[in-house]
């Protein structure tokens, strides 16, 4: 990630910031259209993803929202969903289309590993839509393998980045 990136932990209760819901809102909005259910809007969304772009705030409130930022732009977020059991969920990767290939994906998800792993978890997991080939060749550089699906919707490949014994994510 270039030095004019700069990645935040946002806090809980945070609001997010309108950054934030439009990265939310793209995000969902790109991943309706590829699931083959268009949506014309945000508005349109399903609520569960609704309330997600609204109110971030509330949605992640018991998470970790990571926002890479070009100055005061927010320019891409990912979710790292509390902790089960010992390990935590990836949600919610997305990088602004104009900022994509220059690392921040990468920075964004080597943060969400960094902080999971100095909290003690065994390991991340999370779950990707098997046509977005990109990212899961990254998750894979990152360390992710593909593990036996927790998620009963076709078409996801689950993957997980277990912790060794004290080792650095």
């Amino acid at each position: 990630m270039t030095p004019d990136h700069v990645i935040v932990t946002w806090a809980a209760g945070d609001t997010g910031g309108d950054g934030l819901r439009a990265l939310l809102a793209a995000y969902h909005l790109r991943t309706e259209a590829e699931k083959g259910v268009p949506v014309a809007g945000q508005e349109r969304l399903p609520e569960r993803y609704r309330v997600e772009v609204e109110d971030p705030g509330t949605a992640f409130a018991d998470d970790v929202v990571l926002v890479a930022r070009r100055g005061d732009i927010a320019i891409g977020c990912v979710v790292l969903a509390a902790p089960v059991e010992g390990r935590a969920e990836i949600k919610r990767l997305w990088v602004a289309p104009g900022e994509r290939g220059r690392g921040v994906a990468g920075a964004l998800v080597r943060a969400a590993l960094t902080r999971a792993h100095a909290t003690g978890l065994r390991s991340v997991r999370l779950s990707v839509w098997r046509w977005r080939t990109t990212a899961i060749a990254l998750y894979e550089r990152l360390g992710f393998t593909v593990t036996e699906s927790w998620d009963s919707r076709d078409d996801l490949v689950c993957m997980e980045h277990a912790f060794g014994g004290g080792g650095a994510a």
